[in-house]
Formats: structure tokens, sequence, C-alpha cells
């Protein structure tokens, strides 16, 4: 045939618009690939979950327990926003979440590892060297020490809130709460040292200058005591010169001297006023010698008046002169007497000043030295009291609040953490879960040859035209004439697809081939040939297969070595009566192929074929031509280029799908058509993938399983 006839085109056409829009549903025929394949293997995978619950069993008892212990912080973000307005708000929200990141990660870091490593000595820690197996020679490397510390430790932010947890694991429930509260407070401790490192630093500056000016100003007081006690210097009031030191006067001596001359001085004024009062006859009020001189007044007096009236020998006068002279000599001893009192005063004072001046004179040279250690003591003190108004000034301004806080502090657990037999099983089914999709996806994907006949629509493109069991016994032609057999039923049933390819019916010349023997392709041929003629149609079997046919043992009767196929290609006689069989039994006729030429493809690519195949479409409504495999071989290459077009039959779960579609690619690239595809040889391994509930027929009869031959 020269030309494919335009129905069976547009046909195909079709069939490979239907094959792509299998192809879109792909994923869900896969799936139940997937499935059908987990229950082939059902066994493999019980024994899969199985070792791996024990596995978790196992890996529960033989694991050490751990204990974890968990603080709590609360990490508060001090940024002030610079505007009121959404986007810088947004810019800080923004940043908020850059500074709680940064601080998760430097409590994941090595930093803190070496400092809770440190604060607690743990490379000398005896339990946890023990605990870790760190022991080597009483002292572990640090390195190892930082690493054991970052494996057990966890960090947990607790979600839309600035808590975080701080999770530390170990074989001891103390230890635990005793590093994750350490962890705590070194994290606490060096944020504020960050942030207040320079006034720590100054205020551990002036705190050591503080401790070593308080030594010295207790150092020079003692000096300066100790100077004054052996050199009897007392001071009894401090005073300022204009330099600044301190004045002699300031002593128990200086002090003395003052007050003896100022004694001196009052005596010797004491003295002259005596003098002076001595020769004046003028005497103070309060003086008794002014009663005396009162009484001599009047003494005198009273002598004046009697001297006037009465005579020398007045015994009254006499008297009077007496009292006179009396008073008179009162007054003279008393005024001698003051006189020397206030000479005797003035000596004495004078001699007592002159000693406490030569005292004081002597200690000229001592109050130099102690002026030089007074003003030490005093510049030692004036600095102690700077460096400690500005330690207390430092102390008041630099004691920022920390913006991170210990909430809860960790306390020994009282539960083991781990090993969780629960845990362990999950992980367990979960590994178990991974194997089975592994197996499993390794053995459809291993596994390239056709299973499922839906297969043929998805993968290959071809619309599947019949789907056909196993025969389970007895001669093929009498399931074939048996019209109630499931081998009947399933061609009668390819033969009702076949029919549909175009608008006319069936295709009235067609190939039938495979990709290598053995797949039932014969067998399909000489079935169709057989339904095709219970419909009443005037059927041909030609069968093609030049290299190995196996048809004749199918049909029957005299193979017609000198008569058939191959002595009608080599000469120029026509198809009649004794070149054909009559298949009585199923009413249609046979060519065989004859005896075995040595060039079968030249013969079928000669023009003679198309001129048998021209009578023959003449003769019969339905061609049907068993033609040899497609793979290694052109016989089926050459016979596709006269034939209206080819089914294709595929053995189940024989062929892999790339080597079909190769051999298809050959005879499509050849202009060849296919209208489909037959899947032969499906038995119950092939009931998951639903045949047998979609062609009117079934299988499972209990019978032994075998394979037909070609």
């Amino acid at each position: 045939m020269n030309e494919k006839i335009p129905a069976a085109v547009a046909f195909e056409d079709q069939l490979r618009t239907n094959g792509q829009y299998e192809e879109d549903e792909a994923f869900h025929l896969d799936l139940e690939r997937y499935w059908i394949e987990f229950r082939a293997l059902k066994f493999w995978i019980a024994g899969i979950i199985a070792l791996c619950v024990v596995a978790g069993v196992l890996a529960t008892l033989l694991a050490t327990d751990l204990f974890r212990a968990s603080a709590r912080i609360e990490v508060s973000d001090e940024s002030v926003s610079v505007t009121d307005v959404d986007l810088p708000t947004r810019v800080a929200l923004r940043n908020e979440q850059n500074f709680l990141n940064t601080q998760y990660q430097l409590l994941n870091s090595r930093f803190m590892a070496s400092r809770v490593a440190e604060a607690k000595n743990l490379a000398r820690d005896e339990e946890f060297l023990e605990l870790f197996n760190l022991d080597e020679e009483g002292q572990a490397d640090q390195q190892a020490i930082e690493r054991v510390l970052l494996e057990n430790v966890t960090v947990e932010p607790i979600s839309q809130s600035s808590l975080v947890d701080i999770h530390f694991s170990s074989p001891s429930k103390t230890l635990s709460a005793d590093l994750a509260n350490s962890w705590a407070e070194e994290f606490i401790s060096a944020n504020y040292e960050k942030r207040f490192g320079a006034n720590i630093e100054a205020r551990k500056f002036l705190n050591e200058q503080i401790a070593e000016l308080r030594e010295k100003l207790a150092e020079s007081e003692t000096e300066l005591i100790e100077y004054a006690n052996a050199n009897e210097i007392l001071i009894l009031q401090t005073e300022r010169g204009d330099a600044g030191s301190d004045s002699a006067s300031q002593t128990l001596i200086a002090n003395d001297l003052e007050a003896l001359n100022n004694a001196l001085a009052s005596a010797v004024s004491d003295r002259i006023e005596a003098r002076a009062t001595s020769l004046s006859s003028d005497f103070p009020a309060n003086d008794p010698r002014s009663i005396l001189r009162a009484d001599l007044i009047r003494a005198e007096a009273e002598l004046a008046r009697l001297s006037e009236n009465f005579g020398p020998l007045y015994p009254e006068l006499i008297d009077k002169k007496t009292e006179v002279e009396a008073l008179r000599s009162s007054i003279s001893r008393e005024t001698s007497s003051v006189l020397r009192s206030a000479e005797i005063r003035e000596r004495e004072l004078r001699a007592r000043f002159e000693a406490a001046k030569s005292r004081f004179l002597s200690q000229q040279g001592q109050s130099i030295d102690y002026g030089i250690l007074k003003r030490e003591v005093d510049t030692n003190r004036e600095l102690y009291d700077a460096l400690l108004q500005r330690y207390k000034g430092l102390e008041a301004s630099g004691a920022g609040q920390n913006n991170i806080s210990l909430i809860d502090r960790a306390a020994p657990p009282k539960v083991r953490y781990s090993p969780s037999l629960a845990l362990n099983l999950l992980i367990a089914l979960a590994t178990a879960a991974i194997l089975v999709v592994v197996l499993v996806y390794l053995r459809v994907l291993l596994s390239q040859t056709l299973k499922d006949p839906q297969d043929v629509s998805r993968r290959l493109g071809l619309p599947l035209l019949g789907a056909i069991p196993t025969h389970k016994g007895g001669p093929v032609n009498e399931a074939l004439l048996e019209r109630s057999s499931e081998l009947s039923e399933a061609y009668k049933s390819t033969r009702t697809n076949i029919t549909f390819l175009t608008p006319d019916g069936a295709p009235q010349v067609i190939m039938v081939t495979s990709s290598v023997p053995s797949e039932g392709k014969s067998l399909s041929s000489f079935a169709l040939a057989a339904s095709f003629a219970q419909l009443g149609k005037k059927t041909l079997l030609i069968d093609a297969d030049l290299r190995n046919s196996k048809m004749v043992e199918l049909v029957g009767g005299d193979s017609l070595e000198d008569r058939g196929l191959t002595a009608l290609l080599s000469g120029a006689s026509q198809i009649s009566a004794d070149s054909l069989i009559n298949v009585a039994d199923h009413g249609f006729d046979f060519l065989p192929t004859g005896r075995k030429p040595p060039n079968p493809v030249e013969l079928l690519a000669s023009p003679r074929f198309r001129e048998l195949l021209d009578q023959a479409r003449q003769d019969y409504d339905q061609i049907i031509i068993d033609s040899a495999p497609l793979l290694s071989l052109s016989d089926a290459i050459e016979l596709s280029r006269v034939v209206d077009g080819a089914i294709y039959v595929i053995e189940a779960d024989r062929i892999k799908l790339r080597a079909i579609e190769q051999a298809l690619k050959r005879l499509r690239e050849t202009g060849g058509m296919v209208f489909g595809a037959i899947v032969t040889k499906l038995d119950q391994n092939n009931s998951t993938f639903g045949y047998g509930y979609g062609y009117g027929y079934g299988y499972g009869y209990g019978q032994a399983i075998e394979k037909s031959d070609d």
C-alpha cells in the first residue's frame, strides 16, 4: 500500500493525544505503581520495619542515660527608634530580630564554651572529665572540653518572645543543672562586660590605685605619729600658713610659751603699776590700800582739827597722831608687799618663760621634720580622697542595667531526658519508612519491564488494544474454539477495539509484530484471524516470519514447503487454493511460509510481495500478517511499508521498555503506522494493576500457569 488511509492517520493522532493525556495523569498512575510494588515487597518491608524497631530498642537499652537541665534568660533589646513613623518602626523590628539572632549565635559559640570551662575549672573537674571520658592524667585538652560543651548545650528561643532556654545534657543531674546555670550566668556577665567594659576597667584601675594609696597613707600617718610620740610633739590646733604648712605654734610647747609670755607681760605690767601706785598714792578702788588711804585721810583731818584746837599734849591728839602713823605704816607695808609680790611673780614667770623658750628653740628642727611628714600625710590623704570620689562617680554613672537577666535557674532534673524509647522508636520507624521508600523506588526504577498494561499508553504513547491472560493448560485451538474461554474473550475484546480504529471498521491489512520471539505474536495473529472470521469476514492469515515460524504448529497440517509464501515470492504464480491452508475449525485461510529462504529481507522488500498483497486485498476482507520480531531484524520494517498499520505485541514483565521504545522508533522512522499494542501473558502478578476488571473476563481457575509458545 502506497499511502496510509486518512482515517487511520486521524485515529493515530487521536491516540497520541489520548496517550499525552494519560501521561499528564502519570503521577496518579505512578502512585498506584508504587503501591503495587509496595504490596509485592510486603515481606521485605515487614523485615525492614522489624529490624529497625529492634535496633531502636537496642539503642535505647544500650545508651547512657542523659539528664537535661534548663535555665531561662530574657534578652531585651534596648535599641531606641529614631522616629515614630511606621518605616523606622519596621526597621527597628528588623534590627531587633538581627540583635536576637546575634545573641543566639553567641550563646552557641566557642567563646561561651571557653568562659564556662574557665569559670568552672572543668579541666580539673574529675566528675566532668570522667563522665565525658576526657580524663588524661588529671587534665583534659581545652579544645576537647569546649567541643563537649558545645555538643551537649542546646539554645532554644521561645517563639514570639525574648525568652531563651539554655539546655545542657549530661549523665549527671547536678552537673547538668550546674553547667546550665553557669552558661546563663557567664553569658550575662559577658554581655555586661561588653556593654560597660571601659567603665569596669577604669573602676578596676582606680580600685587598685586606691588600695595602693590607702596603704601609703596608712604608712605615712603611722610614721608621723611615731615621730610625734618619739619627740613628744603634741598638736593642739591645726592652723594653715600662707604656704599651706603647719607652724610651730601648733605644738604644746609653743602654746605654753605663748601663755607664759602673756603672763610675764601681765606681771611686768603689775609691777610697774605697783611701783607707780606706790609713788602716786593713787590706788585702785578695789585695792585694800584705798581703804587704808581713806582712813588715813580722815585720821589726818581729825589730827589737823585737834591740833588747831588743842595742844600737843592733848591725849586725844596724841592718840590721833599714833593712829595716823599706824595707818601710814600699814599703807607703806602694803605697798611694799604688793611691789614685792609683783616683782617675785615677774621673776618666776620670766624664769619659766626662758625655760619654755629654750625648749621651743630646741624643738624648731623637729617641727620642720614633723611638718614634712605632716605634708606627706596631707598629700596622700588628698590624693586618696580624690581617687575615692572619682571611683564613686564612675560607679554611680557606669553601673547601668544589664539588658540580659536570669529568669529561671536550672534545677536538677528528676527524670532522664535521653534515651527516649518513644523517640528512638519514632526514629526507627522513620528510618524504616525511608528505607522502604528507597527500596520501592529502586524496585520501580530498576524494573523497566511492562507490568501494568496501562503503561502502554503512559510510557509508550500507544493505545492499549488488548490484554491477554496466560493460557492455563490445554491446546490453544480448543481454548479459542471455546467461545466462553477467557482467552477467546480476551481476543474478542481486542478485535472489538481494532474495529474502532477507523470509521470504516478495522484496517484491511494489519501486521502483527513484537520486539523478540516468544512474546505471543503468532498466537495473537492466529487468534485475531479466527476472531475476525467469526464476524463473517473472509480472512487471510499470512505467515511472513520467514526465519523462525511457529504458525504451522498452531494451525496444524502440511507446511506446504513448495507452495508457501517463499515459493510465491520467488516465482510468478498468484495466490491460489493450492498455496493456502483452509483452517476450517476457525473459518479462515492460512498462507504458510513454506521453506526457509536464505534472503528473507530481500524477498519481503521486493515488489512481488506488494503484488501478492494487492491480489489478497481484492479477495479478502481482512488480512492478518504475522511478521518477524523488530529487534535486530528488518523484516517487519519492510512489511510496514505495504500494510495499513501494525499491532505491537508485548509480553508482560519481560522486555525492557527502553528496548520496546527503540523498536517502535525504528518502525515509525520508516513511516510505519502503529495502531496500538496487545499485552500478552498476564498472570496473577498483574492482578494488582486492575487487570481482569475492565475487559469482561477474569482469571484464577486454580490451575498451574503455563506460558504458551509464540
